[in-house]
């Protein structure tokens, strides 16, 4: 085959990632590549899943536009698969589709009263504070005492938008309708909770510093916390570079809480309290809402797991959020694992049931492997897809209309809004001009019509 036209479903880090290293690779056929993306603009985590206040980890947009920009990939925005093309459309016009749609839902966890009125899931709260045009522009935020379960990098996301205080997130890209929501936050106390020890948390050291230089917050620690004897987490101190450096952070705030317990320094007006070795047994319910979560005292079994002590304790607050993980949503006429929300596959080719490969049909980033890993693993994840997209060349659909104009034609004559790349382009432009306007990075538009009409130029 001299050339194949590839679709790739999700316009994402791993979407882009996969169609730069097929561009990139040793074949012996041209490629034509086309992106489709359910959202009017591209990026996909980078833009809807990172907090605003994190101007570094989006750096990454810049890498990823250059890959856009090369003028070797198409970028269709704001096309539904299964709506606005479907299984059927694809095969009529490629030889193969990667799906990278990623995992935007929050993993269940499974206790009384999770369901109870001003319980949350993380993942709808970034959506929010990120502007995701396909979630409400208010949130409710009216509790002074909340509540965060999850010792990674998404609950100290979180945990940070809800407890900073909203000016200082001026500098950033934040919509407007979010700062005006966060500005009437008013949050008093914070508690966050682990199952394991100080020395277990998945949180990156230097997200944990962001954390505790937050200002007019103060850490609070329970020293109960770090005197229970773990000799598996001295052998990891030793081993882990990064745990030193984090005991090292925890250790910081520790002192600073013995200066203010002393008087040598003037308390915070709102305080964030960390709690480990606390497994979330019941959310406790009144009134239909969050009053409280019961905990269970864990301790360490020497192995680096927990056991259950039988101790419990309830810890008041009128708001929960659970941050423990994201999960992937099923595709239309594709094969979808709800136990582990992913596409089932063998190194990124998709599998029926029976664990039989279905011709054509592949996945890669967190819908083939789940939400683990930071964006720079989908490079890897890619590779893998791709090396087994180009064995099954023999493999690959025969389309019908592999013209590329064919599927322009088809979008239109379905009176699809689809964006192109000068849109995003376009709707990037004004959304800087926007920042530039009160001296801020950029002001995201959130209504996905009023996105679509300007990518439109409309």
């Amino acid at each position: 085959m001299s050339k194949m036209r590839l679709a790739i479903v999700g316009a994402g880090p791993a979407g882009i990632y996969a169609a730069d290293l097929l561009l990139k690779a040793e074949r012996d056929f041209e490629v034509e590549i086309d992106l489709f993306e359910q959202l009017p603009a591209p990026y996909g985590l980078v833009r809807y899943g990172v907090s605003p206040d994190h101007p570094r980890i989006k750096g990454i947009i810049n890498a990823l536009r250059d890959v856009l920009d090369s003028g070797t990939i198409r970028f269709f925005g704001n096309v539904r698969y299964g709506e606005d093309l479907t299984l059927a459309d694809l095969k009529q016009h490629y030889n193969a589709v990667i799906f990278s749609t990623g995992a935007i839902r929050d993993a269940f966890l499974d206790i009384p009263g999770i369901d109870a009125e001003s319980s949350y899931g993380a993942a709808d709260f970034v959506s929010w504070f990120d502007g995701h045009p396909d979630v409400p522009r208010t949130w409710p935020l009216e509790a002074r005492s909340v509540g965060v379960i999850g010792n990674g990098n998404v609950a100290l996301d979180i945990s940070r938008m809800l407890i900073k205080h909203a000016d200082d997130l001026l500098p950033t890209e934040i919509p407007d309708n979010v700062y005006k929501g966060l500005a009437a936050n008013p949050i008093e106390e914070l508690h966050l909770f682990g199952r394991r020890g100080p020395s277990y948390v998945k949180f990156t050291p230097l997200e944990l510093r962001e954390l505790g230089e937050v200002r007019d917050v103060d850490m609070v620690i329970n020293e109960r916390d770090f005197d229970i004897p773990d000799a598996h987490a001295e052998e990891v101190l030793t081993k882990n570079k990064q745990v030193v450096v984090i005991n090292r952070i925890m250790n910081k705030w520790r002192e600073d809480q013995r200066a203010r317990e002393s008087g040598e320094v003037q308390p915070a007006s709102r305080r964030l309290h960390l709690h480990f070795w606390s497994k979330p047994v019941e959310v406790v319910v009144e009134d239909g809402r969050v009053a409280g979560l019961k905990i269970e005292r864990t301790a360490p079994d020497g192995k680096g797991g927990v056991v259950d002590t039988g101790e419990f304790e309830v810890i008041p607050m009128q708001s929960l959020y659970r941050a423990i993980g994201y999960f992937g949503s099923p595709l239309d006429e594709i094969p979808f694992d709800d136990v582990h929300g992913v596409i089932p596959n063998e190194q990124g080719r998709v599998v029926d049931e029976s664990g039989i490969y279905i011709p054509g049909i592949y996945a890669t980033g967190w819908i083939k492997r789940g939400p683990v890993g930071l964006i720079g693993h989908t490079k890897s994840d890619a590779m893998e897809t791709l090396e087994c997209l180009m064995e099954d060349a023999d493999t690959w659909w025969k389309p019908e209309h592999p013209d590329g104009e064919a599927v322009v034609a088809l979008l239109e004559s379905r009176g699809v809004p689809f964006t192109n790349l000068d849109g995003w382009h376009r709707l990037d432009e004004h959304e800087l001009a926007l920042g530039a306007a009160d001296g801020r990075t950029r002001v995201k538009v959130v209504p996905r019509e009023e996105m679509t009409r300007i990518a439109r130029g409309e």
